[in-house]
C-alpha cells in the first residue's frame, strides 16, 4: 500500500516523511487539493532508480543493435579488446 500524505504533511511534518523515505525505500505520494501533486523518495533511492533506467537504456541499445543485424562473432570482439589492452 502506498504512503500517501497531504501537502499540509509535507510542509508540517517533513522530517516524518523523510525518515519513512529512508526506512523504507519507498516513496511518498504527495496530493494537493485531494489530487496527486509529487512523488517523494530519498536521493539513494532516486539515483538507484536512474541507474536502473540508464542499464535499461542501454540494454535496449543492444538488443535494437542485434535486431538491426549489427553484430559480430564473440571470438572477433575479444581479440579487438585485447589488443587495445596491449598498447
Amino acid at each position: 500500500m502506498p504512503a500517501i500524505k497531504s501537502s499540509a504533511d509535507l510542509r508540517n511534518g517533513y522530517n516524518e516523511i523523510s525518515n519513512f523515505c529512508h526506512t523504507y525505500n519507498e516513496p511518498v505520494f504527495i496530493t494537493k487539493n485531494g489530487k496527486g501533486d509529487l512523488a517523494v523518495m530519498s536521493i539513494e533511492n532516486y539515483e538507484t532508480l536512474m541507474g536502473k533506467f540508464e542499464l535499461y537504456g542501454l540494454v535496449k541499445e543492444g538488443m535494437d543493435d542485434v535486431a538491426a543485424g549489427n553484430t559480430r562473432p564473440f571470438k572477433d570482439a575479444m581479440s579487438d579488446i585485447k589488443k587495445r589492452r596491449k598498447r
